[in-house]
């Protein structure tokens, strides 16, 4: 066996893979828009008729996505932690798969609240299905609030996915014998 063969018993179902990749591409995708979009001058039409609200949409499609992989994980037995790791190593990957888990649920949860009581807001919209419900009444002291919190989580929502993408590299290309390589479990 190669350094870099892992068998099926090792791999996640291939249900989770997808998810993973397909969850992967939504998150970086929204957290990128809402840093471009942010940072652009009000005056820019494309701002406010792309941006926003391809960042809403794409940003409820990644707490989907979050969401059914969660269920997926409660269903299928997932691999055991590589026998090489250390203690500190699992005890931070767990922490962090942890994290990341619940602040794809918060993070839009925020945006949608934050969305939802601002006096001025044009909705919540998803893709061909319109608009969702604004279920929280307008209130620009609220929408405050969720904006502090949407911005604060979704950095550290960010910090989280760049340590989880360091710690896989570590794993593939710098750990000594590679037993801790887990990229090839979601590939």
């Amino acid at each position: 066996m190669n350094d870099h063969t892992t068998t099926a018993t090792d791999r996640y179902p291939a249900s989770m893979r997808w998810l993973h990749w397909l969850r992967a591409a939504a998150v970086l995708g929204t957290l990128t828009a809402g840093i471009v979009m942010v940072n652009l001058p009000d005056e820019l039409p494309v701002k406010f008729e792309s941006f926003y609200p391809n960042h809403k949409q794409f940003g409820l499609l990644a707490l989907m996505l979050a969401l059914a992989q969660g269920l997926l994980r409660i269903r299928h037995r997932m691999p055991e932690p590589p026998a090489g790791l250390a203690a500190w190593e699992r005890t931070l990957s767990k922490f962090a798969h942890r994290a990341l888990y619940v602040l794809m649920i918060v993070v839009p949860l925020m945006g949608y609240s934050m969305s939802s009581t601002f006096a001025q807001s044009d909705g919540v919209p998803f893709f061909f299905l319109g608009h969702l419900p604004e279920l929280l009444p307008k209130n620009d002291k609220w929408f405050e609030v969720f904006k502090l919190l949407h911005r604060v989580l979704a950095y550290t929502l960010l910090a989280l996915v760049v340590l989880h993408v360091a710690g896989a590299l570590k794993h593939r290309f710098f750990d000594k014998g590679r037993q801790t390589d887990v990229l090839g479990r979601m590939l």
